[in-house]
């Protein structure tokens, strides 16, 4: 029997061991896709306790402390941070075989040095030792980033955003890259509140607010997409080089620029939107966008698949992102067919990636993005890493198995966290070692060939280099 969680954790085989240890583990991280607040490493805050750390802005955990039957007030409410910490001790037991489990004891080990198991037993003593760390400058945002190998973030932020403390962050000379990427989906959204959206009364007050940061009155759809161009230019000066954008799915539409100014006319009144001008907004604003972006060199990204903020009580009580969305059943093929065929068409195709959340929908993001690869740079179009409810075991194995059958997985840029915690860097180390636990069995099985030097080359590709060669973003 193997010991829980050793340094062969996840390492099935002798040629997987070699691969990690001697080729993977002493990678740097490229975060490209991630929720940190940039202005915590501006201020590179401490932090006064390890709930303050771990469970500030979690909903994973809070998912797996509302199923384990925890209160609400020990999750988002108004108990002590000791309180809150003690819950979670007493969830972690029961969410063996969860991600959770494992993420939890790599932070512990590989951020603070702490091998002991956490359970209530447990609790008080790594909860002191823990606090008593992040107090110290070398438990800091940015010292956290050091220790953790990172050469780059990339965060996500809105379009009207002064981007400040990114510019802070570079005036100081951190020696992380600490860049924004402009995620616009609250210029194109008109879904009503309670959906993934600011809702048609708040759309008016954002439009206004993008206003003020574009220096421009925007009185249709076009002067939209003119104010959402002069930040994307501003982004762009400010070292942006990727687009995000988070929809449940592209829309198969499309729409005149009459119909679209009569659309933007009738959000800006306040009125309920329907679902078919819904979508014609936003299919068009995401070939506008998607044109900014390859005018400029950028990476679009597109996130798809989800049904968000289920729970109608919880989400007016705690607002979006709290841990109450669920994998989707949306069809994705036609619109993304429609948007990338309709780019490429013109010649204004940007390198993109495509992530989905639904598992169902392997095979057909593996397969689009060949019809789409045009020979201008390796992998130019990505079918992203296993997200949200896929970045397990389980989602990262099938992912890497549908992208290896179906494509090229040795040019795949590899793993973010898409965390908002400054302790989750390990995620990238239990990519690593699934990666490299998948091709050691394979060389095991006599499936590929015992070539560990061509193997572990393709190991660090995936874990580091092909990243910071496909965004162009200079280290």
């Amino acid at each position: 029997m193997k010991n829980f969680m050793d340094k062969n954790f996840m390492l099935q085989s002798e040629t997987a061991q070699m691969l990690y240890h001697d080729y993977a583990a002493d990678m740097p991280i490229f975060d490209y896709h991630c929720h940190l607040p940039p202005q915590e490493i501006a201020e590179d805050r401490n932090w006064d306790n390890l709930a303050e750390i771990w469970l500030g802005g979690d909903h994973y955990k809070w998912r797996a402390m509302r199923t384990n039957g925890v209160s609400e007030k020990l999750v988002t409410g108004d108990a002590s941070w000791e309180d809150k910490f003690a819950a979670w001790a007493q969830t972690v037991p029961y969410t063996m075989r969860n991600p959770l489990y494992h993420w939890t004891h790599l932070e512990l080990q590989r951020c603070f040095g702490i091998d002991k198991v956490l359970s209530p037993e447990t609790a008080d003593e790594i909860y002191g030792s823990c606090s008593a760390m992040l107090k110290r400058p070398e438990f800091s945002a940015r010292s956290l980033m050091q220790k953790m190998k990172v050469k780059a973030v990339c965060t996500t932020d809105d379009p009207a955003d002064s981007l400040e403390h990114h510019i802070k962050i570079s005036e100081d000379g951190f020696d992380v890259k600490v860049l924004p990427t402009f995620r616009p989906d609250k210029a194109m959204n008109l879904a009503p509140a309670g959906s993934n959206a600011v809702g048609s009364n708040g759309w008016k007050k954002y439009i206004q607010t993008l206003e003020k940061s574009a220096g421009m009155e925007i009185k249709d759809f076009s002067s939209l997409i003119e104010a959402t161009d002069k930040r994307h230019e501003f982004f762009h000066s400010v070292g942006c080089r990727l687009s995000d954008h988070g929809v449940s799915y592209v829309p198969d539409v499309d729409a005149t620029p009459a119909e679209l100014d009569g659309i933007f006319a009738k959000a800006m009144s306040g009125a309920e939107i329907a679902l078919e001008d819904r979508e014609k907004f936003e299919a068009v604003f995401l070939y506008e966008v998607g044109k900014m972006n390859h005018a400029r060199g950028w990476v679009q990204q597109f996130h798809v698949g989800v049904f968000r903020n289920n729970n109608r009580r919880l989400f007016a009580k705690l607002g979006p992102d709290t841990g109450f969305d669920s994998v989707a059943d949306f069809r994705q093929g036609p619109g993304l067919v429609r948007l990338l065929d309709r780019l490429d068409s013109s010649d204004q195709l940007a390198k993109s990636i495509l992530y989905n959340i639904n598992p169902g929908d392997n095979e057909l993001m593996a397969t689009l993005i060949g019809c789409y690869q045009d020979g201008s740079f390796p992998g130019k179009m990505q079918f992203g890493s296993g997200w949200w409810f896929l970045d397990q075991k389980d989602g990262m194995e099938k992912q890497m198995n549908a992208l290896s059958a179906l494509g090229l997985l040795s040019r795949f840029v590899g793993m973010l966290t898409d965390s908002r915690s400054f302790l989750s860097y390990p995620r990238h180390e239990y990519f690593r070692r699934i990666l490299c636990n998948l091709i050691g069995t394979d060389v095991e099985n006599g499936e590929l060939p015992n070539d560990i030097q061509w193997l572990g080359q393709m190991v660090q590709d995936i874990s580091f280099n092909n990243a910071e060669n496909y965004f162009g973003i200079e280290l």
